[in-house]
């Protein structure tokens, strides 16, 4: 039975975490209807409450009172959106892509996350950064920079930037992919094929590869769902590789291989419920709408955690790293369907 001092204990820590935990979720109201502005719907509600989470830190401060809500909106709500995110595949749609796709999909992912992390250090950009956009751009965005850096160990200003860096180069790769298909002669599974591959973020990869008609759009959001799919293995080989000797340097304690993180296995559990059990497309269709809100919500959260002037201080060259990722994938992903599929 639960007993007094256990509720009381409930309530006092809901009333901790109430105060920033509202705050966050206004910002990600606010986010999602600035998005129906013409001007403003390329840009990802994740993104524009991450924005405004910043503009009400470095222009008002954090009290103290919100910190509590903020960071659990930030923590705790962010790695829920991410087990439901396995909700959105089966492993029959895996399979449906065919296998040379699923390898062009891996070797485009894990290519790129290692071209990223040399990129990195020939530039002199710090590894946990470097490793967090390499996540961002490899696999699916906000959502896997987020994931990765529970084994990372970054800090806000790492997320901040990784994130800011994904979503940038991910929308002028939603605006550029539309227009490259014919010129590079891909019908429309190749176009979707590339677009899933190479894109970062799941609505960007749908608003893309659906310009070029349904077949592709299909193709794209199941390439793309499929590659986010590789996130769970993605985080568990990142929390195993070896650290640059900064790092070592730093940790005081002997390095130990990383236990799986629960939303992790939550993600893969989600996506064989999925798999077996038949959601209806009405609940289907909810439970997207509050990953999507959930992300929102955290990285508002993330947002208000983030000092800009930490930010600029990291300098241009992390945005280069960014940058030169994006345009690795999109090259190696097209040469390889251009050559095997």
């Amino acid at each position: 039975m639960i007993n007094s001092s256990t509720i009381k204990s409930w309530i006092d820590r809901t009333a901790v975490i109430a105060p920033g935990l509202i705050v966050a979720l206004l910002i990600a109201v606010v986010a999602g209807s600035l998005r129906r502005l013409p001007l403003v719907s390329v840009i990802s509600p994740m993104m524009l409450a991450m924005l405004i989470g910043m503009t009400l830190h470095n222009v008002a401060g954090q009290p103290s009172w919100m910190r509590d809500g903020i960071l659990f909106s930030q923590q705790r709500l962010l790695r829920i959106a991410i087990v439901l995110l396995g909700l959105q595949l089966t492993f029959a749609e895996i399979a449906s892509l065919g296998a040379i796709a699923l390898v062009i999909l891996a070797a485009a992912l894990s290519s790129t996350f290692v071209f990223t992390v040399h990129v990195a250090r020939f530039l002199r950009v710090e590894e946990k950064l470097a490793k967090l956009i390499a996540a961002g751009t490899c696999v699916c965005g906000a959502s896997s920079v987020v994931a990765a850096n529970a084994v990372v160990g970054g800090k806000e200003e790492d997320v901040t930037y990784a994130v800011a860096c994904v979503t940038i180069f991910g929308t002028i790769a939603m605006l550029l992919f539309p227009l490259l298909p014919d010129l590079l002669q891909l019908n429309a599974r190749e176009f979707g094929l590339w677009t899933g591959s190479s894109v970062h973020e799941i609505a960007q990869v749908v608003a893309a590869s659906f310009q070029y008609g349904q077949i592709a759009g299909e193709m794209g959001t199941v390439a793309k769902l499929s590659r986010v799919m590789m996130l769970a293995p993605l985080v568990l080989a990142i929390g195993l590789l070896p650290r640059s000797g900064a790092e070592e340097g730093a940790a005081e304690a002997p390095r130990r291989a990383p236990a799986a993180p629960w939303f992790v296995l939550g993600f893969v559990a989600a996506t064989s419920i999925n798999s077996i059990a038949e959601i209806s497309v009405g609940l289907k269709s909810n439970l997207i709408w509050l990953t999507t809100f959930l992300l929102t919500v955290a990285l508002a959260a993330m947002g208000m955690n983030t000092d800009l002037a930490k930010l600029r201080r990291r300098g241009f060259r992390p945005a280069l790293v960014g940058s030169l990722a994006s345009i690795y994938i999109g090259v190696f992903s097209l040469a390889c369907i251009k050559l095997f599929y």
